[in-house]
């Protein structure tokens, strides 16, 4: 016992812990995003029963590709292939700026259909929890990306940014199993929250991690983890001022 313990110091195991904390956190956020559009979108794709625009299917595949990305990208940090993981960032670059582009092209294109169920005031307010949740993940991966010469605080604002993205994830569950019988509609805003919560709990995760392992929890996950529940709870009012309405139903006038 002595001999491992001397072969195997606490501290490098500890590092070698920390290291793939990140990549198992990049795995879960993958297996959220996965197994939450089973049952609204990859089930009824592969019945061939999901019809959809091609604007909603690129939006699909640009977000799946980059959990695929995220993961990659986390396991070659973790097993020491920095060189190979930064010769490839740029492709996550390219992902972010496709993946914002088209999250806000399918918050338009949700609004539009809402108009045309008779539901447009509906739409115009539902479309706040997108395109504020689009606009976060682009910040905080900008944010990411500018501090790439600080590891600690560059994966520490990858894995938020991951994270922020799972709400929707998560939400298509409530939505299975909770919503009223009937065609669906914009959901109200509100209902968006507690979907929200249940994803942030990877962040609960990664911050108790930090705890652990170095005490306290990053400025990332304090600062970034108020950001993101601040604008999931600020969605609902804004979500029903006349300014909101306005500016938003000014982008549905323009796209229709």
């Amino acid at each position: 016992m002595t001999i491992l313990t001397h072969l195997n110091p606490p501290r490098v195991i500890a590092q070698s812990e920390t290291r793939y904390f990140y990549f198992y956190m990049a795995l879960a956020c993958m297996a959220v995003a996965f197994l939450g559009f089973a049952p609204t979108y990859w089930l009824p794709l592969a019945r061939k029963s999901f019809s959809a625009s091609p604007v909603v299917h690129l939006h699909g595949l640009l977000f799946f590709a980059w959990s695929l990305y995220f993961v990659f990208q986390s396991w070659l940090a973790a097993s020491g292939k920095v060189a190979r993981h930064r010769a490839i960032g740029m492709i996550g670059v390219s992902l972010a700026t496709a993946m914002t582009i088209f999250g806000f092209l399918v918050s338009v294109n949700a609004m539009k259909r809402a108009a045309e169920a008779g539901l447009a005031a509906d739409g115009i307010a539902f479309a706040i929890v997108p395109l504020s949740g689009i606009a976060f993940f682009a910040v905080v991966f900008a944010l990411a990306i500018a501090s790439v010469r600080q590891p600690e605080t560059h994966k520490r604002l990858m894995l938020l940014a991951g994270i922020s993205l799972l709400d929707a994830a998560v939400a298509r569950w409530f939505l299975t199993f909770l919503a009223p019988p009937g065609p669906l509609g914009p959901p109200p805003v509100p209902v968006t929250i507690p979907p929200a919560f249940v994803a942030y709990l990877l962040l609960v995760v990664a911050m108790v991690f930090d705890w652990r392992t170095r005490g306290r929890p990053h400025p990332v996950y304090v600062y970034g983890g108020i950001a993101l529940i601040a604008i999931k709870l600020l969605n609902w009012p804004i979500s029903l001022s006349p300014l909101w309405h306005s500016f938003a139903g000014g982008i549905l006038a323009m796209a229709q």
